[in-house]
């Protein structure tokens, strides 16, 4: 009653003054709609992994560390052969092009990595002056460019990274610049969100962290502008090119760049496209052009103050948040659309009744029912806040807000408009079971009369069998497939993957234990090097570059730099190189396999005296990547090749930990993995999880709802279980066809639940007033599906048919949402049609109050 009386409170109002309600909502509008060129998108690393990810922690701690940044890769293939003068000038141009771009540290390429082998050097020749492709050796003779083209094909050093097999197709890896403030920024704050959530924060503390957030939200925000504009260069630069070459542009920071424009795309042309059709279908239903204009009046003016709102608080959509403006423009429409039609009966059913007696049955009517599904749809949604990934908390709350927002935006608007548009002229009343001609929704209610028991078991069994679906659901997904197999980067991840190493990395950080524990005799560098061989004969110490003698304080600063440490660190290497998964490998076992290659063997005192004596061009390539002084940490490094066939991320490190536990040979403290691959994998395995735990949470918000609104548990029930088992049968449809859960494709069964409870509760609303006029439930189910059954089956095929517009997008995700939403709005609607009615025939659960005539 409290609510009614509310109702009627401020309907009344707008009712009065409809041209302050549509002045103010001008106003509001206007006012978002000038934060809408603040507006942003965001697909950073934050935005693809965990909420409070340790590993995330890690990787920056590792990347710092190490000063690994990531990389983009170029991949040149010329149209004469690669090795020749012309196509070498030509690779060097592009290079030193790329090399200039702002935030490229450096740039590998055939050009200028040290050669070992073009010819075979010894450790003395390689420390003086190692040879590039470019440069003369010692003897002033020029690089053998076969003995090259060999090296690089063969060289542990860079085989599968820098030659394709053919020998034609090289890479040029551009190394970017790690930003080191950046990841001491995210420190800070990741640290002091912890402890306010551990042990709360001081006053000061408090001002700490937002000052800090604040900081580095604005320097990522530039970070990742640069970024965006650093890839736009890259292929500015190399589209000069391709006249004499086929060139592609790969790398993790390419592939997020190109996320954010396709998104980017897909908001303005799928967006309106949709719109336009659902504008079209709006005026084919009800052929009055005030009913198509205020809905969509409404639904534009609910998306505006919504995105508005999110870019004057820097709120940002993300991969997944940005399926938000779609879902809020069928929310909107769909609250609108039920106002409309039930307006137009009460015009039909009471041609004498004034304009606001016709809206003010029309607001009353629907107040509770819209109210409820309102309530329920946002548990729906909501559930995602605690699926403990970020950009599914933000989706939660933004849908959340955003549907209140177009709640109440649909209950001013329409009686704002209405009252300032002439009243409609009465169309005559007919009883929906007296038409010659019934509509669709009608011809449902006759199905379910004739096979009602069918349905109801065929539902049931359909729900069951669901379940062996949603067990063969997966979450492993490749980003080659989020791109068509004709676009550019689909083409250049293959190429990576298939002939250049590889694209996604994985990173082994391996800790040994601290000395005072017992070692073999071996680990000893210094253990008896009277004995060693010598392994420079006829040079001297002072031959190598620093000029400097060895001292044993030197030899000593890892117990990597052993013949012990060097093995265990090759058993690992070569496992993980016979992985068919996993494309380049590099480690400190490529420094000692290429040192033994060189020297014939090494033993303790050779590695520490070749630690010492490489040349800064060497130790760039072969040493200062693996191996951290400071810790006396060991770095293995490793690219994933994203295109293999039926990869399984979660069960390839599994299998990778495992390899390594077993193994023997070295006292280890710890080992841990990081890098990309270890963080999209730790939000894909979270996406089942969520989904199940975030699904079952709602469903049981939703059922303690309907008792406390319906005060009824077997009514809760019945309003409960039709959309329980809509949500199975998409769920368990998505495993049965082998559609992935990824970023995009876990909000589809919440869309079916919100909108499958959002029919049910109009149909059980109506169905309750029905059934008051003659205690025949046979017939108020055919009065429903005439009635109510028609708006929602329109409100359905509208949100059906522009949803289905997605599906020629150029992103992968965009299409599956389409398509998926559209599946998700027929089940939605099968469940609603077919279902609930037989369940309620069967079930009676509502009680006749009126005396029957």
């Amino acid at each position: 009653m409290a609510h009614s009386h509310f109702t009627h409170t401020w309907v009344s109002w707008v009712i009065k003054n409809p041209r302050w309600t549509l002045l103010l909502l001008t106003v509001l509008t206007l006012a978002a709609a000038a934060g809408l060129p603040r507006f942003k998108l965001d697909a950073s690393a934050d935005s693809l992994t965990l909420e409070a990810d340790k590993d995330l922690d890690y990787f920056r701690q590792v990347s710092k560390q190490f000063n690994s940044g990531d990389f983009l890769v170029v991949t040149y293939t010329p149209k004469q052969d690669l090795f020749s003068t012309g196509a070498l000038d030509h690779l060097g141009k592009l290079q030193a092009e790329l090399a200039a771009i702002e935030g490229v540290e450096t740039v590998n390429s055939i050009l200028n990595v040290p050669l070992l082998y073009s010819p075979k050097q010894n450790l003395r020749e390689i420390a003086k002056q190692p040879r590039t492709l470019l440069s003369q050796g010692q003897d002033q003779t020029p690089t053998d460019k076969t003995l090259a083209k060999q090296e690089f094909l063969s060289s542990p050093i860079y085989r599968e990274l820098i030659l394709s097999p053919d020998g034609q197709t090289t890479a040029l890896q551009l190394n970017l610049t790690v930003d080191k403030t950046l990841i001491d920024l995210v420190s800070q704050r990741d640290a002091l969100i912890t402890k306010r959530n551990q042990q709360g924060l001081s006053a000061v503390e408090e001002q700490q962290l937002a000052k800090v957030a604040a900081e580095y939200l604005q320097l990522r925000t530039a970070a990742d502008a640069r970024s965006h504009a650093r890839v736009a260069k890259v292929r500015e630069v190399v589209g000069r090119y391709k006249t004499d070459a086929q060139i592609f542009v790969g790398g993790l920071t390419m592939i997020t760049a190109d996320m954010v424009d396709y998104i980017r795309s897909d908001l303005m042309i799928f967006g309106t496209a949709s719109f336009l059709f659902m504008v079209l279908i709006l005026a084919v239903l009800f052929r009055n052009l005030r009913y198509v204009l205020i809905p969509i009046v409404s639904c534009v003016m609910s998306i505006v103050i919504m995105l508005g709102f999110l870019a004057w608080i820097d709120w940002r959509l993300t991969v997944i948040s940005s399926n938000f403006v779609a879902l809020l423009m069928i929310i909107s429409l769909t609250v609108t659309i039920h106002l409309v039609m039930r307006y137009r009966e009460y015009v039909a059913s009471h041609p004498n009744w004034s304009r606001e007696q016709l809206i003010m049955a029309t607001l009353s009517f629907m107040a509770m029912p819209s109210w409820n599904n309102t309530l329920t749809t946002v548990v729906a949604f909501a559930s995602f806040v605690t699926s403990g990934i970020r950009p599914l908390i933000d989706f939660g709350w933004m849908m959340s807000i955003g549907l209140m927002v177009a709640l109440v935006l649909s209950f001013v608007t329409l009686p704002a408009f209405l009252m300032l548009l002439p009243k409609d002229q009465a169309q005559p009343a007919v009883h929906p079971l007296t038409k010659t001609r019934r509509s669709i929704s009608a011809w449902c209610g006759v199905l379910v009369e004739k096979f009602g028991p069918g349905i109801f078991w065929g539902g049931l069994f359909l729900g069951v069998i669901s379940f062996w679906g949603i067990a063969k659901l997966e979450v492993e997904n490749r980003f080659i497939d989020y791109f068509h197999a004709d676009t550019e980067i689909h083409q250049g991840l293959a190429l990576i993957d298939n002939k250049l190493g590889g694209t996604t990395s994985l990173d082994i950080i391996i800790t040994p234990k601290p000395p005072g524990n017992d070692m073999a005799d071996e680990a000893d560098p210094f253990s008896d090097p009277a004995k060693e061989a010598d392994p420079f004969s006829n040079a001297d110490e002072d031959a190598f570059a620093d000029g400097d003698p060895l001292s044993e304080n030197d030899a000593k600063t890892s117990v990597w730099m052993t013949v012990g440490g060097m093995e265990y660190v090759q058993k690992i290497h070569d496992y993980l190189e016979s992985l068919p998964e996993v494309g380049k490998v590099q480690s400190l076992a490529t420094l000692y396999k290429v040192g033994k290659d060189i020297n014939g063997s090494l033993n303790n005192f050779e590695l520490a005296l070749m630690e010492k004596s490489l040349p800064e061009p060497v130790s760039r390539v072969l040493f200062n990547p693996f191996l951290d002084k400071t810790t006396d940490q060991t770095r293995i490094t490793l690219r994933v090749k994203d295109s293999y066939p039926g990869l399984k991320r979660a069960e390839l490190i599994e299998r990778i930990r495992n390899h390594i536990n077993t193994l023997d040979g070295m006292d280890v403290q710890e080992v841990r993995y990081s890098g990309l691959l270890v963080l999209y994998n730790n939000m894909l395995q979270s996406l089942y999880s969520s989904q199940i735990a975030t699904l079952g949470w709602s469903f049981v918000v939703i059922f303690i709802m309907f008792l406390v609104l319906l005060r009824s548990f077997l009514l809760s029930v019945v309003a409960t279980v039709p959309t329980a088992i809509s949500a199975a049968v998409m769920l368990g449809g998505m495993g049965f066809f082998g559609v992935p859960l990824d970023m995009m494709t876990i909000t589809i069964a919440s869309i079916t639940v919100g909108i499958g409870v959002d029919n049910t509760i109009h149909y059980l609303h109506r169905f309750e007033e029905e059934l008051q006029l003659d205690g025949d439930y046979l017939a108020t189910m055919h009065r429903c599906h005439a009635s109510i059954g028609h708006a929602i089956y329109h409100t359905n095929n509208i949100i059906v048919f522009g949803f289905s517009i997605m599906v020629l997008s150029s992103f992968i995700p965009t299409i599956y949402f389409g398509a998926l939403t559209g599946v998700a709005m027929m089940v939605a609607l099968a469940g609603t049609m077919f279902f609930l009615p037989q369940f309620i025939l069967l079930i009676k659960p509502f009680k006749v109050f009126k005396p029957v005539a």
